[in-house]
This record gives structure tokens, C-alpha cells and sequence, in this order.
């Protein structure tokens, strides 16, 4: 049996006097054990998906099942087997370290010393500062502690709502390993961010936009259904380069990827050769044009791209 299984899940908010489609139709599953990314930008539906699968939110239409559980039905005994994380830091921020992760120890009927192997190799980097209030916490302190508070009852299945949005690239770093620590001791983890690199991390990803799923796979395997040739350029005025390449009617798609614009082409036809001769004849010169593979970006650009023609 899926640890997670989602079937045709909506929901729609009403706004003022308007209604805001939040999640249109999901579905999927997550095996026991799996390390499933929910990747896409703000906006995309990952919070509503995952309050509704951590039971705080009733979806308009669609099942959901965690372990078995019914998210409506079996509510109760859902909130005893998951571990959740909300995007923004929730914890007592006047408690301390100690008190903070006491006290949800205590919610659940256990305490510290009994689930401390699961946390060990995380609380070992905050001890020092247990006696610390939790609101005087740096950012990956703060991440490091929210963790252990999620997982001191011994979750079977982690929900973690863009945990690492905020913090600097050590602690992201961190917070990955840590995650793939514990899905060794068959904890089955759901991450949602909105940082693409971190896709390439999980075992799997759903890439969201606008409430739906555009692409549910390994990130290997969506990697390599991008079929178009895919060019980096680059040159001397980067701000006239982008708008020229934009108003080319032979560019398909053209976005910024650190210091290079990434073009697609609507004919494969057209190379490195026809986009030099295009930027000379504008005047462009320090051209610089590279043919290079897709990452887990440019295939979500991609895949937004058809979905909204």
C-alpha cells in the first residue's frame, strides 16, 4: 500500500467576489519510503495540498488517504502518524530549545529520551543552545528545531512545507542530508519548495503550477523528454539581448538562467550559426552561444510553456 494517495483533489477560495482555483484535480501517489518533491512556484497549490493532507483543510472535491487513513474520515489517527512543518516558523518562540521540543513530546504521549535516536543527529547541532529562546534562533536553527519537534513522535510519513525557504545555502545543504538520513529509517517524506535544484534531490517530483500537476516522474526521466535543442547566450548588453531574442519570431521560449539566457527555437533547423548571424545583424557583439542539456528548470519552463499555449 502507497503511504500517501491522492485522488482528484480540488479546492477553490473565494476572493472578494471572485473564486481563486487552488488545486484543480490532483492526483498521485507516494510510496512508503519515498523521498517526493511537490516542486513550483508560490502560488502553485503546495500548502493547500499539504493542509489537506495533514487534515487542517477540507478539500471541495477528490479523496486523499494517508497510511490508509481517510484525511476526512480518520482525521484523528492521521494527526498521530504524520510529522508536519509548516512554511512559516510556528513553534512557542518565548519556550526555549528544551521546552519547545518537551512540549510536543508531551502532546503525543512520549518524550525526548524515548524517540532520541530519530533525532540525535539533528538535536546534537542545537543542544548547545536548548536553553535558548526559540524566537532568538538564527533561521537554520530554527529549521533544525521544527524538524526534531515534526519527528519526536515518530512519524510514519513527514510533511515539510517549504522548509528550507529563507535560509542561507549551508543550511539548505544541511537540511537535505539530514532528509536523506531519515528516509533510511523508512520514513516516508513529502517536501514541497520552490527551488528548482532541490528537485534533483528526491526519488521523485510533481511539478505544480496554477493548481495543477504538469509532469509527475524521476527528475532524470523528465530531464530527458525535453526535445528541443536548448541554447545558453549571452552578450555584451544583456537587457536589449533578452528583448530582441523575445521579439524573434523564430525563438519558441527565452528566460534568464544566471548569466546566460536560455533559448529554445521553434525550428531545430535553426543553430548556433542563424542566432550569431540574428545577434549581429542587431548590433550585439562579446556573443557568447553554447548548446547545453536541460536541467529540471528549463523541463518545468517547458512544460508551463504547453500547458498554457
Amino acid at each position: 500500500m502507497a503511504a500517501v494517495i491522492v485522488e482528484n483533489i480540488s479546492k477553490k477560495y473565494q476572493v472578494e467576489k471572485t473564486k481563486v482555483t487552488a488545486l484543480n484535480g490532483i492526483s498521485f501517489e507516494v510510496a512508503k519510503g519515498e523521498l517526493f518533491g511537490i516542486v513550483g512556484p508560490d502560488g502553485a497549490g503546495k500548502t493547500s495540498l499539504f493542509r489537506i493532507l495533514t487534515t487542517l483543510l477540507l478539500a471541495d472535491a477528490g479523496a486523499a488517504r494517508v497510511e490508509g487513513y481517510d484525511v476526512v474520515k480518520d482525521y484523528k489517527e492521521i494527526r498521530k502518524t504524520v510529522g508536519y512543518m509548516p512554511g512559516k516558523f510556528s513553534l512557542y518562540q518565548d519556550l526555549s530549545v528544551e521546552e519547545n521540543l518537551d512540549f510536543f513530546a508531551t502532546i503525543f504521549n512520549t518524550s525526548i529520551s524515548e524517540n532520541y535516536d530519530l533525532i540525535k543527529d539533528i538535536y546534537q547541532q542545537i543542544e548547545p543552545f536548548k536553553k535558548r529562546r526559540a524566537g532568538k534562533l538564527s533561521g537554520g536553527m530554527k529549521q533544525k528545531l521544527a524538524l526534531c519537534c515534526a519527528l519526536i513522535h515518530k512519524p510514519s510519513v513527514l510533511f515539510l512545507d517549504e522548509p528550507t525557504t529563507g535560509v542561507d545555502a549551508v543550511s539548505r545543504k544541511e537540511f537535505w542530508e539530514m532528509l536523506q538520513r531519515l528516509k533510511l529509517q523508512g520514513i516516508s517524506i513529502l517536501v514541497s519548495t520552490p527551488y528548482m535544484d532541490e528537485a534533483s534531490l528526491c526519488d521523485r517530483v510533481a511539478l505544480m503550477e496554477n493548481g495543477k500537476i504538469l509532469a509527475i516522474d524521476k527528475p532524470s526521466i523528465i530531464n530527458s523528454k525535453f526535445s528541443k535543442p536548448l541554447w545558453a547566450v549571452q552578450s555584451n548588453n544583456m537587457f536589449a539581448l533578452l528583448k530582441s531574442l523575445k521579439n524573434w519570431e523564430a525563438v519558441s521560449s527565452c528566460y534568464s538562467f544566471g548569466e546566460f539566457y536560455h533559448v529554445v527555437m521553434k525550428s531545430e533547423e535553426k543553430g548556433s550559426r542563424e542566432i550569431e548571424e540574428f545577434l549581429m545583424k542587431n548590433q550585439f557583439q562579446e556573443i557568447v552561444i553554447k548548446q547545453i542539456d536541460a536541467n529540471i528548470e528549463d523541463s518545468f519552463m517547458a512544460l508551463m510553456h504547453t500547458s498554457n499555449e
